[in-house]
């Protein structure tokens, strides 16, 4: 294990920051399938065929602890670690794995609990078998003769690697982007060797205006004179301006319109010259630059192949017969899906998609969207809240797979309510979880099958952390519009809402749309009729501070403070049936508050709810 002094970007900031790192790594070759691989398009590739890869940390005795790792479009095997050394205190000079912020002692995937397997994937230039290979059969390299691939094809490769390795079992399989496709092709193609999954930054199926980026890209490539209809190897020539502006049109759906404003704006490197050709604002020669070192480094076959493997990319279509729902029925591992703000190559909406179909098909689902200005390229700038989420998640997934031992929490009277009220086994959405803790009470308690829905980024790592399936989303925006999260009706046993109802905007509407998705509806909320906080406001002249409404007027999370009454008249406007209701005091015994003005007496309410006419419902 080394300590390393390097230079991390965080947005528009470049600092020095100290960290472990598994230090020197090498890259292994392996060869596989000598009797060749059928192709998903029906072709066989010739074997034995070549597999790069690399590993970080130390398998344990029974092997339940091995991750593997997906790269991206331009990746290779080389995701953490360092492959040579200039100096042994800085790393300087030293070629650094392109996921180093992440892959690491301690870090999101935390090299000190988990062996780590990344691998080249089938038709890329870094030591795989691709373009760039010797096809055995005529001596020769493929070139544009390699046969078509497609994601399924790559993970196929990479499944017989591991059982190379020895390993038939997979606690997760982490990627971003195009490697978070290869970790959804996993869960559908191998559910019974994956445990989990990671899907960063990525889609069910590349949309029409990805697929005209890469077609732009692609037509760069071969119709550049040099491309010599992908036998430019051969010839000793390299089509490099086609490749670098396929690289430059890709790297602008890296990016957002604001961390270009941001970084570049409309500055001009020496004034404007008036004329044509000349490079003159400092996007055009990042863009350039940025398309230079790409030809430096990446094969323009295996761009056409790899793009075209993207384009093909369609889990609805393969495998749901046009529903997403189907796609996840045919698996049983837990997900965790990280979305970025600023991505619009494939934004949150496509996630949430995503989660949509795996809840209707009730499955293990969490989410997390963060916050970033980098745009699609954010799951490998803006790391730390991205590095929290993965270790929480993949450490839970780890611990629940040694058997968890659950944290006994401080019995609070609420919990033991609401556990009364809840069936065994009973299937739980929990809206405004903050940090879990009544669900891994029911857990324990009742053995429900729960899901989480929280705004708070802090709060869903931690739920993440407790093995909780959550949710990282704003239940003001409904669970209705396909843009966000979708639920079906009738979709849960019973929902919770434990003292957020009086957060939230449209208080009237919630209700209509947990009565929608479940059975039952248990609603909890402080009574702002309560007698003591009636006398402050009397007494003082201020808004009153409670244990129950623990804020200030100018920071406080509620906007709407009600009574007891006030939400009984809410709920027969609405049509709404209050089937049960219990009061909490810490003066008064529930017979006291339930009989003798409970608007008064009780500093808590909890109710639980259904429509009048379910039927009609």
């Amino acid at each position: 294990m080394y300590k390393v002094l390097r230079k991390k970007r965080t947005g528009n900031i470049i600092e020095e920051v100290k960290g472990e790192t598994v230090g020197l790594v090498k890259t292994n070759i392996i060869q596989i399938l000598p009797e060749g691989l059928e192709l998903e398009s029906g072709e066989v590739l010739p074997g034995p065929i070549d597999v790069a890869y690399e590993t970080y940390g130390t398998l344990n005795e029974d092997k339940s602890n091995v991750i593997l790792v997906c790269h991206a479009l331009s990746g290779s095997a080389h995701a953490a670690g360092y492959h040579r050394m200039i100096d042994e205190e800085t790393f300087d000079g030293a070629t650094e794995g392109w996921w180093e912020d992440i892959i690491g002692p301690g870090k999101g995937i935390d090299t000190n609990k988990f062996f780590v397997i990344c691998s080249n994937f089938l038709g890329s230039c870094y030591g795989t078998t691709g373009p760039t290979s010797v096809n055995p059969k005529t001596g020769k390299r493929y070139g544009i003769t390699f046969p078509t691939i497609t994601i399924s094809d790559m993970v196929k490769v990479q499944r017989e690697l591991i059982r190379q390795l020895g390993i038939e079992k997979l606690l997760a399989v982490v990627g971003g982007s195009m490697g978070g496709m290869q970790a959804l092709e996993w869960s559908i193609m191998y559910p019974e060797v994956v445990e989990s999954a990671v899907v960063i930054a990525a889609t069910a199926s590349c949309s029409a205006q990805n697929i005209a980026f890469d077609a732009v890209g692609r037509n760069a490539i071969i119709s550049d004179p040099n491309w010599e209809n992908g036998e430019y190897l051969e010839k000793g020539k390299v089509p490099s301006k086609g490749l670098s502006i396929a690289r430059m049109i890709g790297h602008i759906t890296y990016l957002s319109s604001k961390s270009m404003d941001l970084k570049f704006g409309r500055k001009l490197i020496n004034g404007k010259t008036y004329d044509i050709d000349n490079i003159e604002f400092e996007v055009e020669s990042y863009l350039g630059y940025q398309g230079e070192k790409f030809v430096n480094r990446f094969d323009a076959n295996s761009y056409l192949y790899i793009t075209k493997a993207m384009d093909y990319f369609d889990l609805t279509e393969k495998y749901g017969n046009g529903d997403l729902k189907e796609v996840f029925r045919k698996t049983n591992i837990k997900f965790l899906f990280i979305s970025f703000s600023t991505d619009w190559l494939f934004p949150p909406s496509e996630s949430l998609e995503m989660v949509s179909a795996a809840l209707a098909a009730g499955k293990d689902v969490s989410y997390i969207n963060i916050e970033s200005i980098n745009g699609h390229d954010s799951f490998l700038i803006d790391t730390e809240i991205e590095s929290k989420a993965i270790k929480a998640f993949l450490d839970a997934t780890f611990q629940e797979k040694q058997n968890r031992k659950e944290k006994t929490y401080e019995r609070r009277k609420d919990f033991e309510i609401i556990e009364r009220i809840i069936e065994e086994g009973s299937r739980v959405l929990d809206l405004g979880c903050g940090d879990g803790e009544l669900l891994v009470y029911l857990r324990e308690k009742k053995k429900v099958r729960s899901v989480g829905i929280e705004i708070d980024t802090n709060e869903v790592i931690e739920c993440l952390s407790k093995g909780l399936n959550v949710i990282h989303y704003d239940i003001n925006k409904g669970f209705k519009d396909k843009n966000f999260l979708e639920i079906e009706d009738k979709a849960f046993d019973y929902v919770i809402v434990s003292k957020t109802i009086q957060q939230l905007k449209s208080p009237g509407l919630l209700l209509e749309e947990i009565l929608r998705i479940s059975k039952n509806a248990i609603v909890s909320f402080p009574n702002f009729g309560y007698y003591k906080l009636r006398l402050q406001l009397l007494l003082k002249g201020t808004m009153p501070v409670s244990s129950e409404l623990p804020y200030s007027w100018f920071d406080t999370p509620n906007i709407h403070l009600f009574t007891y009454r006030d939400f009984v008249n809410l709920c027969k406007a609405k049509g709404i049936k209050i089937k049960q209701t219990f009061f909490i005091s810490r003066v008064f015994n529930k017979e006291m508050c339930s009989k003798i003005l409970p608007n008064l007496l009780a500093e808590e309410v909890i109710t639980v709810l259904s429509y009048e006419d379910s039927s009609n419902k």
